[in-house]
């Protein structure tokens, strides 16, 4: 896993630019209404034992997972090996378990920092989401997290085959069939979420990953909503400039439809190279998300224009996914050569498989992470003095994982 630094221009300030635009528009019609989502049926074309059994697992893993601030994990444990990301609030590092011998991503956050800015409540989203994220292919593992006094410990799953931002970079855009193998992953990322009642909110390249092996990896569950059933709305204004639905531009209540706007985001910008809606000027960029046509070009296959027009559809009621979520994208055409059942067990082969020869190979992360120091020791982690009292039930252990790995000598 690795973490980037968030583009130029930060929650904080594009509020501002926000309620600026918003009063240059006082006046405009914005023309769509939307409905609430109604009854929805996930996973209906997945074997319905399956779904229980897994579901079942994960309660059992909950139940008797370590959640308590007296977990025995702690920095010593890892030897730090790689800075592989940088967020608002720490770094990302590849680690090595001295005794199991595992490779992890350990994200490093600093409490002060955190509690300067107010975003526990974000922290302590994500930490719950990880842990209930457990079990899918597709989204990044939660193995442990603990604290020091000063300091957060996520260890999670270590992916290195890249950002799917890095890879557009290099090549600019993808084959339709790769971008669609991609999509499809996503969307059953993004399904699985829904249906433990979490909206993800921040789809975005910087958050989509490749393991070692081609298939997506979602990360970075800092915005996600929990507790939002069918029908559920949010207020919060939150997410990335490029990849936000026009009803969360404009202030409006919204639905866990705004997943499928960011899907056809990215699904936009991996066929085109560009967001749906770009502009250099963030004012202008905005008054194309609420009112520019939508250009599709030749370059995709009239299927894959069809699947952008049903996700970028501003008018919430008519999107596609806001009825029935992800069954709908499984119907639609352009996925008719996907078996889903096995897409889920990662039995499709991936379209690109990145060229990595094993954990400690990180070709793939910007080397302006690599290059940064390492921290010397664990022990400036364990200062005194934080903020512990802002993280109750930060600790976590996954016994499962703990318990069956090898031990390395």
């Amino acid at each position: 896993m690795t973490v980037t630094q968030d583009r130029p221009v930060t929650y904080a300030k594009m509020r501002g630019v926000v309620s600026f635009f918003s009063a240059l528009l006082k006046g405009k019609k914005v023309g769509f209404l939307h409905k609430l989502a109604s009854t929805q049926q996930l996973y209906q074309r997945l074997d319905a034992q399956k779904i229980l059994r897994r579901k079942e697992k994960e309660q059992k893993l909950m139940e008797s997972s370590v959640s308590t601030e007296t977990s025995e994990v702690k920095p010593s444990d890892f030897d730090y090996l790689k800075v592989i990301g940088r967020g608002s609030f720490g770094k990302v590092l590849l680690a090595r378990h001295r005794k199991q011998g595992g490779y992890y991503a350990v994200k490093v956050l600093q409490k002060q920092m955190i509690v300067k800015r107010k975003e526990q409540k974000h922290v302590m989203v994500e930490r719950s989401v990880l842990q209930k994220a457990l079990l899918h292919p597709f989204l990044v593992g939660l193995h442990f997290s603990f604290q020091t006094p000063n300091t957060l410990f996520f260890v999670l799953d270590y992916v290195n085959g890249g950002e799917l931002f890095y890879h557009l970079q290099r090549e600019g855009s993808f084959p339709e069939h790769r971008s669609v193998f991609y999509a499809a992953e996503m969307a059953m990322a993004l399904g699985y979420l829904h249906s433990l009642e979490i909206v993800y909110r921040d789809l975005k390249p910087e958050n989509i990953l490749l393991d070692s092996e081609g298939h997506v990896k979602l990360t970075d569950f800092g915005l996600c909503k929990e507790g939002v059933a069918v029908g559920g709305i949010m207020h919060t204004f939150c997410g990335t400039p490029e990849y936000l639905a026009p009803e969360v531009l404009q202030g409006h209540p919204y639905s866990r439809a705004v997943d499928w706007w960011g899907l056809g985001a990215v699904l936009f910008e991996m066929l085109y190279g560009l967001p749906p809606f770009y502009s250099r000027s963030k004012a202008k960029m905005f008054e194309n998300i609420l009112y520019a046509p939508l250009k599709l070009h030749n370059k995709a296959s009239l299927a894959a224009r069809s699947l952008l027009g049903g996700l970028l559809e501003r008018d919430v009621s008519k999107r596609l996914g806001s009825s029935r979520d992800l069954v709908e994208l499984q119907e639609h055409p352009l996925f008719c050569t996907i078996n889903w059942d096995d897409l889920l067990a990662r039995k499709v082969i991936p379209p690109f498989i990145p060229e990595v020869t094993g954990p400690c190979d990180i070709s793939y992360i910007d080397s302006a992470f690599t290059q940064q120091p390492v921290p010397v020791s664990a022990n400036e982690w364990c200062q005194p003095g934080g903020a512990s009292e802002a993280f109750p039930g930060f600790s976590f252990m996954n016994p499962e994982e703990y318990m069956s790995a090898p031990l390395v000598s």
